[in-house]
């Protein structure tokens, strides 16, 4: 599969809990790690059994250099990862609550240089994948000649619209698969998420703008999905989290990864949770998602 995204080095500060606004706080402990919403989807796919490309923009920076090992260290290709001259790398500040909660804030950097043309080199990767999956963490131009391209190839898309923004309506029939959380759902289709109920609500709504098949996902309430397939509610593994950081994009990866091997929707996302509540149990972004070896052995399908 390929994967059109953003790689950022992630600053994490862990405390007692999240700042208010104007409070200060002392936080427990500080460290980089390796991330990025694009990224972290690319690795857990790798990790969980896909063959993965990424296409993306790094800094000259020894940021950019760290975060390209990372991906080939993962058998990541990064072939169309370009670094990018007098330009740092994007990096997240992450603040990382004792309960597992987490606030985030962005700075793009080289994600913002992310081009259409520069997507037009990969697309011959883009043309024969299994999958193609985007965020939007890099420029929407990119993205929408990413998503082009595959739908003229008949290659699936899955669009992970965060952070959230509006999305031009013709860009919808083009999305198989459309996974949002609470708030993505609420910006997308103007529906307040807090369970099921409401959940189904919103899917349906982003079915009607043309999405194929839409999962939105509740954290530790679960998913709810409604597509082709069929529609439906399906409960997260309880666990004790850590830090929830990476675990949308954990489940997005992992989801795709079983997606790519055959696996019907239902199938596809019970791995994808499954995956995402081992990653709530450890700390960090990359460094949570699990193996597949790890999944199998640690929290087996029941």
């Amino acid at each position: 599969m390929v994967v059109v995204g953003s790689a950022n080095m992630d600053l994490v500060v862990r405390a007692a809990g999240l700042p208010a606004s104007g409070e200060t706080l002392l936080g427990s402990g500080f460290e980089t790690c390796a991330g990025g919403k694009g990224a972290n989807q690319a690795i857990a796919a790798a990790r969980l059994g896909a063959s993965v490309a990424m296409v993306g923009c790094v800094g000259d920076d020894a940021f950019g250099a760290t975060l390209r090992d990372a991906l080939t260290s993962d058998r990541i290709d990064t072939a169309h990862v370009q670094r990018i001259p007098a330009t740092s790398s994007g990096i997240a500040m992450i603040t990382v609550a004792a309960d597992g909660a987490n606030t985030i804030v962005v700075a793009p950097g080289a994600n913002a240089r992310l081009t259409p043309e520069l997507v037009d080199a990969a697309g011959e990767l883009i043309a024969h994948a299994g999958m193609l999956i985007c965020q939007l963490e890099v420029p929407l131009g990119a993205v929408r000649r990413a998503i082009d391209t595959a739908a003229r190839h008949g290659t699936p898309v899955l669009l992970n619209p965060a952070p959230a923004q509006p999305l031009p309506d013709d860009l919808y029939a083009q999305i198989d698969v459309l996974i949002v959380n609470e708030t993505e759902a609420q910006v997308l289709a103007g529906v307040a998420v807090s369970d099921a109920a409401t959940a189904c609500r919103a899917a349906n709504a982003l079915r009607a703008k043309g999405a194929h098949t839409v999962i939105v996902t509740l954290g530790a309430g679960g998913a709810w999905y409604a597509g082709p397939e069929g529609e439906g509610h399906m409960a997260a593994p309880r666990v004790d989290a850590v830090d929830t950081t990476a675990a949308g994009d954990t489940f997005a990866g992992g989801f795709a990864a079983a997606r790519v091997r055959g696996a019907p929707l239902c199938d596809a996302i019970a791995f994808g949770q499954r995956a995402a509540a081992l990653s709530v149990m450890r700390k960090g972004a990359q460094t949570s998602i699990p193996t597949r070896a790890e999944l199998d052995a640690q929290l087996p399908a029941a």
